[in-house]
């Protein structure tokens, strides 16, 4: 079960970045699936090469905020649509995180061997070398950045894009711009997860990326159904989408508890979210027939 929480806080992160398109932008960007492999392989091999933890971070960070960038182009530049955009860079970064890993599929990393923020080796131990205390601190200092940058102008204006694009336009905001900015925001939030992530398995693999479009919306709409009703203030939301994300691996972890095949993990997420996205929908019809037969 710890190893549950981190791995939950962790991809938190991750859902948290995902979060701002898909909530805020109300943009379906599918590059995340790319940029959760990009973040690792920048980390894991510029730290093998000796650069500091910190810098492999922030290197981590700015790549993914350069996938978000070509995404943010395609779209407005381009006029290519939004979900062809994410894919097509994410398809293209598939070959860029072969090349980051010096066409490795595979680089390790040892906590014995690098000094690592997160381990999953310490995830039992009582110290703040624990990758829960962490990956709590990384989900709170994100969290207050995010709260403090979406109440300035700039943020709001990004938040007045996802909600009225035409309305938001006709009062003067660039609106291709502020999509390309609240890209670049959320994957280079999603590289930075990638990077705490190849740290905590103890290696970065080009595959390490797949599904994880389903994971950041799972966390999303698990938090998003619990918590949709109690937390209406923005920071609120966020937490409750880091929440959201343990949930959801504490639901797995349970499940293979109770002796689920592995290989059929990824039809397991696929149920989990395809279950809490029907869930609203439930809610809805099922109001509208007791309003129904009030009225009667």
């Amino acid at each position: 079960m710890p190893g549950a929480v981190g791995s939950g806080l962790i991809w938190g992160v991750m859902a948290i970045g995902l979060y701002i398109t898909y909530k805020v932008l109300d943009y379906a960007d599918l590059t995340v699936d790319g940029t959760m492999t990009t973040g690792g392989a920048v980390c894991v091999a510029l730290m093998l090469n000796g650069v500091d933890v910190w810098v492999a971070l922030l290197c981590a960070l700015v790549a993914g905020m350069v996938a978000g960038l070509v995404t943010g182009l395609f779209h407005t530049a381009m006029g290519i649509p939004a979900i062809l955009a994410g894919i097509l860079t994410q398809l293209s970064l598939y070959s860029v995180n072969l090349a980051i890993m010096g066409g490795k599929a595979n680089l390790g990393i040892s906590p014995t061997s690098y000094d690592l923020l997160v381990s999953s080796r310490y995830v039992r131990d009582l110290s703040w070398q624990n990758p829960i205390c962490v990956a709590l601190l990384f989900v709170a200092v994100l969290i207050a950045l995010l709260y403090w940058f979406f109440g300035t102008e700039l943020g709001c204006s990004l938040r007045a894009t996802g909600a009225n694009e035409q309305m938001s336009r006709a009062q003067g905001i660039n609106t291709n711009f502020g999509k390309i900015l609240g890209l670049m925001i959320s994957n280079g939030i999603v590289a930075l997860a990638s990077a705490l992530y190849a740290q905590y398995q103890g290696f970065a693999d080009v595959n390490m990326g797949r599904g994880a479009i389903v994971i950041g919306l799972a966390a999303v709409i698990i938090s998003d159904v619990i918590f949709g009703r109690l937390f209406t203030n923005f920071a609120l939301k966020l937490v409750a989408v880091a929440i959201g994300a343990v949930l959801y691996y504490v639901v797995i972890q349970v499940v293979l508890w109770l002796g689920l095949d592995p290989n059929l993990l990824k039809l397991l997420q696929a149920l989990v979210v395809a279950l809490f996205l029907a869930i609203p929908f439930w809610r809805t019809r099922l109001a509208a027939k007791k309003g129904g037969k009030a009225d009667a």
